[in-house]
């Protein structure tokens, strides 16, 4: 009984430490040559582990590369324990933080949440879902301001700042020299009605 616990334990770290190194080699080759340059292949190779291996933890290259992306986000949350205690203004700084400091990987976010959402069921579910999460810390964090506000119009405006922050950040990506900071920060001072 002992043996197969420690099966299982060397089994599960070992399983873990392939992870990371698929997500580290993922994180490398994306910055150094975008989705396109990101392979499969690439990927084993940079990571020092055969197809197999990728393919009992990711279903796809689209799999690790949100797997990616996610934490970038994650690692920029103004409260990645879930306390509920970070405003909009924490929000949007956490938005506008990650685009910019994680330029490749936000282009990367925008590229597949547009071609795989519409190609591939299965990313577009996963691409809606993290969508209605962020625009229900919007919502939470903007009710916790304005407790008042009924939670649909809470709702309805987090839905707008949300849909502007991603346009800015549309054209941030297209033209480098765009403020979105400013214009992120000038999106706050609007009032929700």
């Amino acid at each position: 009984m002992l043996r197969q616990h420690y099966r299982r334990v060397v089994r599960n770290r070992a399983g873990q430490e392939t992870a990371r190194r698929i997500a580290d080699a993922t994180r490398s080759l994306l910055s150094e040559g975008g989705l396109e340059g990101t392979t499969v292949k690439a990927i084993c190779d940079a990571a020092g582990v055969l197809p197999g291996s990728f393919y009992n933890l990711y279903g796809s290259k689209e799999d690790v590369v949100i797997e990616v992306v996610t934490n970038a986000i994650r690692a920029a949350d103004p409260d990645p324990g879930g306390a509920r205690v970070d405003t909009v203004v924490d929000l949007v700084d956490a938005y506008v933080r990650f685009v910019e400091t994680q330029p490749e990987l936000a282009r990367i976010y925008i590229s597949v949440a547009l071609t795989g959402g519409v190609t591939d069921e299965h990313m577009r579910a996963r691409m809606v879902r993290h969508h209605q999460e962020r625009v229900t810390r919007f919502a939470d964090a903007l009710h916790r301001v304005r407790p008042g506000l009924d939670p649909t119009a809470c709702t309805r405006t987090s839905e707008a700042l949300l849909a502007a922050l991603n346009g800015y950040t549309l054209h941030k990506m297209l033209g480098p020299s765009f403020d979105l900071a400013g214009h992120a920060r000038e999106l706050l001072e609007m009032e929700p009605r």
